[in-house]
């Protein structure tokens, strides 16, 4: 069989429904991301690293009945937000942590002053409701966009849009009155 690099994904996806080897393609694609949001909501290697299996099995076993052309993403987030709350009944539920945060800066003067800022954000995310943490999430560490999220929340994309544009308000509004 002569490999074909295939750029369309919704063509990689259908590719891949009837050849287990094209799902090759958008393991590597999505991976990174997937372990990414495991990891967050895990903050344990292992677990991030099985979780992350376990959801590219069952995908690739779920592909033939994929009919969600056109977002492959939220219905692989959507296997993974199963997959972890499967997951967290087991175990213990961790709240939003550093992975989320730049690394602080090398400056001295700066570095303080960065990290009482992680520090509070840090307090403000852990205060957040669940459904929020999991928008953060499903955001900037899963990279998703907001279609995607979407689809994979059962929302409407400008409801998301709003909540996570509002929520970022009250952070920072929030961490600017602690300054003022």
């Amino acid at each position: 069989m002569q490999i074909i690099p295939i750029t369309d994904e919704l063509a990689l996806v259908r590719l891949a429904q009837t050849d287990a080897q094209a799902f090759g393609a958008l393991y590597d694609q999505y991976v990174r991301r997937v372990y990414r949001y495991c990891y967050n909501r895990t903050n344990d290697k292992q677990d991030a690293e099985d979780l992350t299996a376990q959801i590219f099995m069952t995908a690739l076993e779920s592909l033939p009945r994929y009919r969600q052309d056109g977002h492959f993403a939220a219905w692989l987030f959507s296997i993974a937000r199963h997959k972890v709350a499967d997951f967290h009944r087991r175990a213990p539920h961790l709240p939003l942590d550093e992975t989320l945060l730049p690394p602080v800066y090398t400056d001295l003067q700066e570095g303080v002053e960065k990290s009482q800022s992680r520090e509070r954000l840090l307090q403000l995310l852990q205060t957040l409701a669940e459904d929020e943490q999991e928008l953060i999430r499903l955001r900037y560490v899963a990279e998703l966009s907001f279609a995607d999220i979407a689809r994979a929340l059962r929302k409407n994309e400008d409801a998301v849009k709003k909540m996570l544009y509002r929520m970022i308000a009250r952070l920072k509004s929030e961490l600017e009155a602690d300054h003022g």
